[in-house]
């Protein structure tokens, strides 16, 4: 693990940066769907962006977070809000689900991998890692779904979400102790889990459902 050195940080903080943009458009989607005003979409495209890695340097005891050590993270996600609100209102544009689901997914993807690569820099064992990717790429959504008033997506649509994090996190590991790059790892992991995502939802697929 020591030449995480070598390409980590750079590749760690495009991927973060990449991942927060992605979310941050969710949120503002499922804030114009609901029908919030300015602030109320803000704070949904704030806590969609910057939930899941929170609750990862939490859990990983990294302090500042990461967007205290970033800060211009913080003025993206508001530029990312305000514009995105302006084209919204200019273009009488009606968010729906399906128009969240792309940068969702693509959050998802790009969260689970910073998510691996930050455990395993921290040298976590391989399931905690694993895990670590699907709680960083999953929680902003679910904060998100909560204060839009939805059970959150990874619970309701019974459709392959957090598992699709799962998938892309052994993945990256899979790849990783073949002796591939960090960035052959974090494509892999992105791929994987914003692939299986689409592919869910395009065909579908359905996971057990419980019955009483």
């Amino acid at each position: 693990m020591n030449n995480f050195q070598q390409w980590g940080e750079t590749l760690r903080l495009l991927v973060e940066l990449a991942g927060t943009t992605a979310f941050a458009l969710s949120g503002v989607l499922e804030g114009a769907r609901k029908r919030l005003d300015a602030v109320g979409i803000c704070v949904v495209g704030f806590l969609a962006a910057f939930g899941g890695g929170t609750l990862r340097d939490l859990l990983l005891d990294q302090r500042p977070f990461f967007w205290v050590r970033h800060v211009e993270m913080l003025w993206g996600v508001l530029l990312i809000c305000a514009l995105s609100m302006l084209f919204l209102r200019s273009h009488h544009f009606e968010a729906t689900q399906k128009h969240i689901a792309v940068p969702d997914a693509l959050g998802l993807g790009l969260f689970a991998a910073s998510g691996v690569h930050q455990a395993l820099a921290a040298d976590m064992p391989a399931l905690v890692v694993v895990l670590m990717g699907v709680i960083t790429g999953v929680f902003g959504g679910v904060l998100r779904d909560i204060v839009c008033n939805e059970i959150p997506t990874t619970l309701r649509d019974h459709q392959p979400y957090a598992v699709c994090a799962f998938a892309g996190g052994w993945a990256y590991l899979g790849v990783w102790e073949l002796g591939a790059p960090g960035w052959a790892a974090m494509l892999t992991c992105l791929g994987v889990t914003a692939g299986l995502r689409g592919l869910a939802l395009w065909r579908k697929w359905q996971l057990p459902v419980w019955l009483a």
